[in-house]
């Protein structure tokens, strides 16, 4: 059975309407989900040792329970990866491919990564 690779019809085009999808793409959202329950645990741990919620809008969330936080961490970035996925063959802003803004959420996602492991090297020196 032939796969659909890209819109049918012109008027299509705007829109994700095929049923396959590149594995680069999905590689890239596993490691975008994978990252984002890293970002979680060492948020957590870092709080846990005195460092301060730069984001607001998860400022309010992880002081109270953090399964909560954890929770509503993943199903957003989750919900936010599908949506690029589907829409990775659509060019934003008329020139820039969807598929290119979600290789820049796993860059973002790397180095923020990278930055949680020297704040915790930094604030807990005797954790590693």
């Amino acid at each position: 059975m032939r796969r659909r690779y890209g819109p049918r019809r012109v008027q299509d085009a705007s829109f994700a309407v095929t049923d396959w999808y590149a594995p680069q793409w999905l590689a890239a959202g596993v490691l975008i989900l994978l990252l984002c329950v890293a970002d979680a645990l060492l948020t957590l741990t870092l709080l846990s040792h005195g460092a301060i919620e730069a984001n607001p809008v998860m400022n309010a969330v992880v002081h109270g329970d953090g399964r909560s936080f954890a929770a509503m961490k993943f199903g957003l970035t989750s919900a936010g990866v599908v949506v690029l996925i589907l829409l990775a063959r659509v060019r934003a802003f008329g020139r820039l491919p969807v598929s290119a803004l979600l290789y820049g959420v796993l860059a973002g996602y790397l180095w923020l990564v990278t930055y949680e492991f020297s704040l915790l090297r930094v604030l807990v020196p005797d954790y590693f």
